[in-house]
């Protein structure tokens, strides 16, 4: 079996196995897989692209070993700046990515780019076509360009995106922008990962104030008004000043609004010169490690909720699944008391282990 980046695991070689000797052999190979995560750190940490491609693809599909590869990470991390942007579909975020990542390799800062697309609820496929808007950056080796699907995820980015920044930023990357999937309104997930998070708006979506209520407002460090050059441009901005008045932060800082037209560059200088002013804020404050703080205190609930589905998850299979769904929905037991019985079963199997 081949990984999706081009690593080579090679489960298929136990088929032919004994059960004993199955799990012999994978003690055997992810003994040795461990062992060589020293060495896959380095060359990550070198620059090896075709590397790097791979710690991604092992994370991203929780291949053997991921958890254990990001163990390794994690001390390499903190130097990057990490970039959100967000906003709804159309609004031109991959464009505005592309046009900011030129503006940043001019200064030779590397690049990291996440971007994350949405999966197909029918057949599960994503477009992932982003990377085609990004296309120029290709020879470039100070810009690496990864596409994610959500896989079912909600809230704007994947599940694993978090994982891959770590893996980018422990590659020694200076800037990691995410390019979020563009679902609207409850996209806010963002905020919970990026030390910058963007949120971009443009003139004639239709009902202007619908586009930027609710929690996008609340989570903007910068808005930018992309499509400037479209008529109705003033009007977002006065909207966006009007309900900044209403909106609640943890801190006293006033987003700045940044008008551009991503399609021909007008604006991101002003843009990063925003960006850089919001960095000098957060210091000059004392707030950059409060806001980290912050950060890591969702993320690490919802790890601990990811961790609690898996290990859930692996109490039944589909077909459980299946009859568990099939006798709720005929009325035959209740979902909350079916729920009570397999968290107190991966709670006693965790009692029985010590």
């Amino acid at each position: 079996m081949r990984s999706r980046g081009g690593g080579s695991l090679k489960p298929l070689a136990a088929t032919h196995l004994s059960a004993n000797q199955r799990g012999s052999f994978w003690i055997v190979t992810l003994s040795c897989l461990a062992a060589a995560i020293p060495t896959h750190v380095e060359r990550i940490r070198s620059g090896d692209t075709r590397a790097l491609a791979r710690a991604i693809s092992t994370v991203e599909n929780r291949q053997a070993g991921w958890s254990d590869l990001l163990k390794s990470l994690f001390p390499h991390t903190g130097k990057a700046r990490l970039i959100g942007m967000t906003g709804a579909p159309g609004a031109g975020k991959s464009t505005l990515v592309d046009q900011l990542a030129k503006h940043y390799r001019k200064e030779n800062r590397s690049i990291g780019i996440i971007a994350v697309d949405p999966t197909s609820p029918y057949t599960g496929g994503a477009i992932l076509g982003d990377r085609i808007r990004m296309q120029d950056h290709y020879s470039d080796p100070g810009i690496y360009i990864r596409s994610m699907a959500t896989r079912g995820s909600l809230g704007g980015l994947a599940r694993a995106t978090a994982d891959v920044a770590t893996v980018l930023d422990a590659s020694g990357r200076d800037l990691i922008m995410i390019e979020t999937v563009g679902v609207g309104q409850d996209e806010i997930d963002i905020v919970r990962l990026a030390d910058v998070t963007i949120v971009i708006l443009v003139p004639g979506m239709g009902d202007d104030v619908q586009t930027i209520k609710a929690g996008i407002m609340e989570i903007a460090d910068i808005f930018v008004i992309n499509k400037s050059d479209r008529e109705g441009a003033e009007r977002v901005e006065r909207e966006v000043r009007a309900m900044q008045s209403l909106a609640v932060r943890s801190d006293p800082w006033t987003p700045p609004i940044v008008k551009t037209v991503a399609s021909d560059g007008t604006g991101i200088s002003e843009l990063a010169a925003a960006i850089a002013g919001y960095e000098a804020y957060l210091l000059k404050e004392n707030l950059a490690f409060k806001k980290n703080v912050e950060n890591w205190r969702e993320r690490l609930v919802e790890m601990l909720r990811d961790a609690m589905l898996d290990k859930v998850r692996a109490e039944m299979d589909d077909a459980s699944l299946e009859r568990y769904a099939a006798e709720i929905a005929q009325h035959k037991r209740d979902p909350y008391s079916l729920v009570e019985e397999l968290t107190r079963r991966v709670a006693d199997r965790a009692t029985d282990r010590r």
